[in-house]
């Protein structure tokens, strides 16, 4: 599905966040990017958003750069326009797009449990609701690819495992290409069927780490989950020994 040719990118300001980036993602993957703050995960998030352009290389797409609405993005904070209700809030793409759809919106909330909460505005929802509205927002075009910025960073751990397990199974229903940034290696571990390991500065791809189930992560054990957390903590520290902002939770 893309092809990532010798990225690099350098900023205005001359700091160098990539360099030499080379790898594919495949339709219908899960691919986490893990690694230490600083190390360029975002901003490669952005390239394949068609934020941010690379100063070097190029980012392919097999079927050509995806048009509007095919590529959803959410950030670590739900960016919610405070204003509208959370069905507001999730039609704000379909509105840009001028291609308004009540049952998409719907079909959207229902996918992440909020259908009952389409008249509430941000102020009178979780956390986890407010990040539930985001990945709408980001599900109602039916995106080919959705790509996540630590989106559950700042949820408590019990909210945030819950949506990671909705994530998931979210994923297997529906077979969205996501890519996933975080610097928990639990996280990727758990959600990922593959992970991109990253290391600073300036950021460069240390190692490519498939899921060590074959079935996909959905029907990983827990010895299974475990050795797979172990293998990406021994890649982290083989790569980064002097990294100490990596973090396992």
């Amino acid at each position: 599905m893309i092809a990532i040719e010798g990225v690099s990118k350098r900023f205005a300001s001359g700091t160098l966040a990539l360099e030499g980036i080379s790898t594919g993602i495949a339709a219908g993957e899960f691919v986490a990017l893990l690694g230490p703050s600083g190390c360029g995960k975002s901003t490669l998030l952005r390239l394949l958003a068609g934020l941010e352009t690379p100063s070097e290389g190029v980012v392919n797409f097999a079927a050509g750069r995806p048009k509007a609405g095919e590529i959803g993005f959410v950030f670590q904070d739900a960016t919610l326009m405070p204003w509208a209700t959370a069905a507001q809030n999730v039609a704000l793409p379909l509105r840009l797009q001028k291609r308004p759809d009540d049952a998409a919106v719907s079909a959207a909330l229902a996918q992440v449990g909020l259908a009952a909460f389409a008249g509430a505005k941000p102020g009178t929802l979780s956390g986890g609701m407010k990040m539930r509205v985001s990945i709408a927002r980001a599900l109602v075009s039916k995106p080919k690819l959705l790509l996540m910025d630590e989106p559950f960073a700042a949820l408590d751990e019990f909210t945030r495992h819950k949506l990671q397990e909705d994530l998931r199974d979210l994923w297997r229903r529906t077979g969205t290409t996501i890519v996933f940034v975080t610097h928990s290696i639990y996280e990727a571990a758990y959600l990922a069927s593959r992970v991109l390991v990253m290391s600073a500065r300036p950021g460069r791809l240390a190692a490519d780490v498939a899921s060590n189930v074959a079935e996909g992560p959905d029907r990983r054990g827990a010895a299974d989950y475990v050795a797979f957390v172990k293998q990406l903590t021994e890649t982290l520290r083989a790569v980064m020994p002097d990294e100490a902002e990596v973090r396992a939770a």
